[in-house]
């Protein structure tokens, strides 16, 4: 029997043993906690534990499964809570208490609960490996699609007919070309630190709409991309990625709570179970996967809770869904991995982090993508992952690393964030690489003049900044009105476009024709002053006659289905500009 040698925090040893692979699930202690061979040499195997090791002795007995860590995916995820290695926490609340203890355990998914299950094959038919053999309703608007295993094709020898079951119930057999029988039933396992297969990627070039216009107009992201959301304590990273979970228009959220506050994780479930999905009226949990592990939770289970999540959310793409992944932080992800290689006393490097945080990042980034799945549906998952650089500075290694592997850059500022200015993103900090190849559905679904209106509101706010450097040395007043009304505008992009209240029935969410509107409304006003200016016009004349004001209070003023209201709009800006 193997058996516990030394124990350093999460971090196991068993001497003098062949019996264990790399990335082998194994039970530690007699506790049976869970965990994961990360080392294998002749002389030791060193495991990591996803649960706390308090009170473990050495001579603790060590028990190998043969198979990796692995996520039990099939209908019964969505709407459900679980931890770091997807076990359900409201059943371990019911059973156990408001704390996990050690080594409890439980069925990842709920076994006595009966699914409307309907066969999409027959005895006879051929399948193939990504095909959908059996769906069932999940929730009132997911629809889950039973898959072949990617490793298996051949003949169905055995159907069961429509009807109830269990998760773990027989419903199809399938033979192999070498006659080995394969039993399947509504779930199957998957390593979560290996990617799903897929048929291609295709091209990224749909919008993933938020409705939250600094992100839609001036900083977009697809379907199938990657983000970053940096900001140092206070900034909004947390309410920025709660905003989008809630309005993004993804057909299923998987949110992972990776290190953070026991509060913060409350309030996601509060909101979220109290908030009725727009496009479904139904409850936003209809299509929302939680995964929490709190900050008091073991540091090495934070590694396993992003795999478990893009996994699920992998899966789901495979069915044909498109999956917005909400990943808070990956900054205490990362220091969960530096906690870790500290006590395998791996060599260091920049600011402690292992050598292969890099690497890491990059895989974990990596399994985003817009996809053709082996169904031959088309998915796509999309991560956008919170960063948190101590004290704001966005050079440390997480941040900067992150920065090398996504195309969408979301740098969130203390100083807007005070101003109650949100979303806090600094547009002159931020990109995305998403813009060009968005272009042509811009053009086709909203107007032709979408990504010119949004070239121009850019390059007015970059014109701001210029001026504002001169403008802290020498004062606004010698600035000539050309340049005051540039100034101005940009005012109005900050303060009536950019800036969006989450608490306010049409602004917490704007449609993209509105909000291609409301560029041109405010285009429109500069143009007509530009013109009025030319002509010999004071711009203080024009300041004065409130219609900035107007402008910037379109955003409540013009509901979001009434988009006939800009005529009148127009209609004002006309009227008060030229009539001085």
């Amino acid at each position: 029997m193997n058996t516990v040698y030394s124990i350093n925090g999460p971090v196991v040893k068993v001497r003098d043993t062949s019996d264990f692979s790399m990335l082998e699930m194994v039970y530690v202690g007699k506790d049976e906690l869970v965990g994961e061979v990360i080392g294998v040499n002749a002389r030791e195997t060193t495991i990591q534990v996803y649960e706390v090791t308090t009170g473990m002795e050495p001579g603790e007995p060590v028990r190998g499964t043969g198979a990796p860590v692995s996520a039990v995916l099939g209908p019964g995820i969505i709407s459900n809570i679980f931890d770091g290695i997807e076990r359900p926490l409201r059943d371990i609340a019911a059973a156990d208490g408001v704390y996990i203890s050690a080594g409890v355990q439980t069925e990842n998914l709920d076994g006595k609960r009966t699914w409307n299950v309907t066969l999409k094959v027959n005895v006879g038919d051929e399948v193939v490996p990504g095909q959908i053999y059996a769906t069932c309703p999940e929730t009132s608007v997911i629809e889950h699609r039973c898959l072949i295993p990617p490793s298996l094709s051949g003949t169905v020898t055995f159907a069961a007919p429509n009807g109830k079951y269990h998760v773990n119930d027989h419903i199809l057999t399938v033979t192999d070309k070498n006659g080995n029988e394969h039993e399947l039933t509504l779930c199957q396992k998957w390593p979560i630190k290996q990617p799903r297969p897929f048929i291609k990627r295709l091209p990224i070039e749909r919008p993933l709409v938020t409705g939250q216009r600094v992100i839609d107009t001036i900083l977009p992201i697809a379907k199938g991309g990657t983000a970053a959301v940096p900001g140092g304590f206070g900034t909004g990273k947390t309410m920025t990625q709660h905003q989008l979970a809630k309005w993004c228009d993804a057909d299923i959220i998987v949110y992972i709570g990776c290190g953070e506050r026991g509060n913060e994780m409350t309030q996601v479930l509060e909101e979220f179970s109290g908030l009725i999905d727009p496009k479904t009226n139904r409850p936003l949990t209809d299509r929302t996967v939680l995964i929490a592990n709190t900050s008091n939770m073991p540091v090495a289970a934070r590694e396993a809770s992003i795999y478990t999540g893009i996994t699920i959310a992998e899966y789901y793409r495979d069915m044909g869904y498109h999956i917005a992944i909400m990943a808070d932080s990956t900054s205490r992800w990362a220091e969960a991995l530096r906690e870790i290689s500290g006590r395998l006393e791996e060599m260091p490097a920049e600011e402690g982090f292992p050598a292969y945080l890099p690497s890491r990042l990059a895989a974990f980034y990596e399994r985003a993508g817009y996809v053709e799945s082996l169904c031959g549906k088309e998915g796509s998952v999309t991560v956008i992952g919170a960063v948190s650089p101590q004290g704001s500075d966005f050079s440390e290694p997480v941040t900067q690393n992150t920065k090398r592997f996504v195309r969408c850059f979301w740098a969130l500022d203390k100083s807007l964030a005070y101003a109650r200015h949100y979303p806090a993103i600094n547009w002159n900090d931020s990109y995305s690489e998403y813009t060009e190849d968005l272009g042509e559905y811009y053009y086709r679904n909203v107007d032709k003049d979408f990504m010119p209106c949004r070239q121009r509101i850019a390059a007015m706010l970059s014109e701001e900044n210029k001026l504002m450097e001169i403008v802290k040395l020498i004062g606004s007043d010698v600035l000539p009105d050309d340049q005051k009304l540039v100034i101005e505008t940009a005012r109005v992009i900050r303060v009536g476009f950019l800036q969006q209240n989450a608490y306010h029935k049409d602004d917490t969410y704007v449609p993209l024709d509105k909000q291609f509107k409301m560029m041109k409304a405010i285009l429109k006003l500069y143009d007509e002053c530009a013109a009025a200016i030319a002509d010999g016009a004071a711009f203080s004349d024009i300041l004065a006659t409130g219609i900035f004001e107007t402008v910037i209070k379109m955003k409540y003023d013009i509901p979001n289905d009434k988009p006939e209201m800009f005529l009148e709009l127009d209609a004002k800006i006309e009227q008060a500009v030229r009539s001085e």
